[in-house]
């Protein structure tokens, strides 16, 4: 079982740059796949990024491809999201996931356990 907490949100300007952070408890950690998702008020959660088990596979939403940047640190178990050139639309609550497979893994429902969220606001 992997508990997650997000941290790193805030308030920032258009074109400005946030660090997300999840950090997550049990010995297991470096076994699940993990990703980020976000919601914006009123929409459905939608995938950001992915990340496999050992960092050595990424994958990015068309929305945030080359602004984004997913890592982790399994000796730390935490895992990253480095945000960049932020837009106004990409305001929402950020969620990071963990999942035992990436068979779907832009669909929510593939990841096992989530995080509370952490809310990034862009101002434009």
């Amino acid at each position: 079982q992997v508990h997650t907490v997000e941290s790193g949100g805030g308030l920032v300007q258009a074109g400005g740059s946030l660090r997300l952070s999840c950090a997550a408890s049990g010995r297991t950690f470096s076994s699940y796949h993990m990703g980020w998702f976000r919601q914006a008020p009123g929409k459905a959660r939608e995938y950001v990024a992915a990340i496999n088990w050992s960092g050595g596979s990424t994958d990015y939403a068309d929305s945030v491809k080359g602004r984004f940047t997913i890592s982790r640190d399994n000796a730390k178990n935490t895992v990253y999201l480095q945000m960049n050139s932020l837009k106004p639309e990409d305001t929402a609550v950020y969620y990071c996931a963990a999942a035992s497979s990436l068979y779907y893994y832009t669909n929510p429902t593939n990841y096992d356990y989530w995080g509370q969220g952490t809310q990034v606001t862009v101002s434009s």
